[in-house]
């Protein structure tokens, strides 16, 4: 039997060619939220490289939710054509499908670059007055952020709704809308970041519905296209979101229309203690696939295609996905199906390099 790492898979309507996937990874090389012309290089190669679907990175839908003043956008018309030619190479090159990750930081926003320290960056700088659920900085020496009124909870919502209408037009394959790591959606899940004292706080029935109501309004907006959802399985701190609460959250997004879930872990506050070990993330999907019946993507030390494949052949998972194995080899994907036996998706062009 060949390896269940290089079986088709289908998502909705959508049929990928393997289990691999790529994960987003914030490139912080946009100008003014616009691509430029590292995207379609650094997103081209994993389309050659054997991958079944590739996200772009952590994507803002308005300007105060990226993570970085140098983070993608996809909030206005020139942003939706800077991203077109790469959605049209994937279409007429290799067979990896593409989708997008839409996000807002929240709290978490208007940092600067990693390779500049990764500090918060205030507007008189070039940064801007970060929004989230309730008032709290994310950690000493960050700004205090905005609480969302009633009108910001709106104003942000319809820029998730109309993020999504323009992946639609611009031909991603795919949604994903970022629910983990410490930035908005998250804050308005974990009690260590939601204060709030009207109908979006309290208990955990509250505290998802904001979520929830924006992944409503991602999926009118996309209608026909797989749209899922990354998750904090937990927030690794005493008193967090747990796992129990994201099996929870994920049973209300299936019955929702949800496709997938992408289970993550951490990023919300400094305070984690994470026990990090090779695929120490990948039972947290086990769990919410026995729990929901979901598709579920793994993430987190995944490093080789041995173990890639004991991950989607068990039944953990039924997608892997990996960030920095195909940064440091973005033909991974072809090296691990000529490891393991199975058929890699070479391109034409490369053909001679197989043996």
């Amino acid at each position: 039997m060949p390896p269940q790492l290089f079986t088709p898979f289908t998502l909705r309507s959508l049929t990928l060619p393997n289990r691999l996937v790529v994960s987003p990874m914030c490139q912080y090389s946009a100008v003014d939220g616009v691509a430029t012309d590292w995207h379609p290089v650094h997103l081209g190669q994993f389309a050659l490289g054997g991958a079944g679907l590739v996200w772009v990175e952590a994507t803002g839908v308005e300007p105060r939710g990226r993570i970085s003043p140098a983070c993608l956008g996809l909030w206005g018309d020139a942003h939706e054509r800077a991203l077109e030619p790469v959605v049209a190479f994937f279409r007429r090159q290799g067979t990896a499908k593409l989708g997008i990750q839409l996000a807002h930081a929240g709290r978490k926003a208007s940092t600067d670059v990693p390779w500049r320290g990764g500090k918060a960056v205030p507007p008189g700088s070039g940064g801007w007055e970060p929004c989230a659920p309730s008032p709290l900085p994310y950690d000493t020496g960050w700004p205090s952020p905005r609480g969302l009124s009633a009108e910001g909870l709106k104003e942000v919502r319809d820029a998730f709704a109309g993020a999504a209408r323009r992946a639609v037009r611009a031909g991603f394959d795919a949604i994903e809308l970022h629910m983990a790591h410490g930035y908005l959606l998250h804050q308005f899940l974990s009690p260590l970041s939601n204060f709030r004292a009207d109908g979006y706080g309290g208990s955990r029935e509250r505290r998802m519905l904001y979520p929830l109501e924006v992944f409503d309004a991602v999926r009118q907006s996309a209608p026909d296209l797989p749209v899922g959802v990354r998750v904090s399985a937990t927030d690794w701190a005493p008193g967090g979101w747990d796992l129990e609460s994201t099996a929870a959250l994920a049973l209300e997004l299936k019955a929702r229309g949800c496709d997938f879930i992408d289970v993550s872990s951490g990023g919300l506050t400094p305070l984690q203690k994470i026990e990090a070990k090779p695929g120490y993330q990948a039972p947290f999907a086990a769990e919410i696939r026995r729990r929901t019946g979901l598709p579920v993507i793994a993430v987190g030390l995944i490093t080789t295609p041995a173990q890639a494949e004991t991950i989607v052949s068990s039944g953990q998972a039924d997608l892997v996905a990996m960030a920095r194995a195909w940064l440091d080899d973005p033909h991974w994907g072809l090296h691990a199906a000529k490891e393991l036996g199975g058929e890699g998706a070479w391109p034409r062009q490369y053909l001679r390099a197989k043996r």
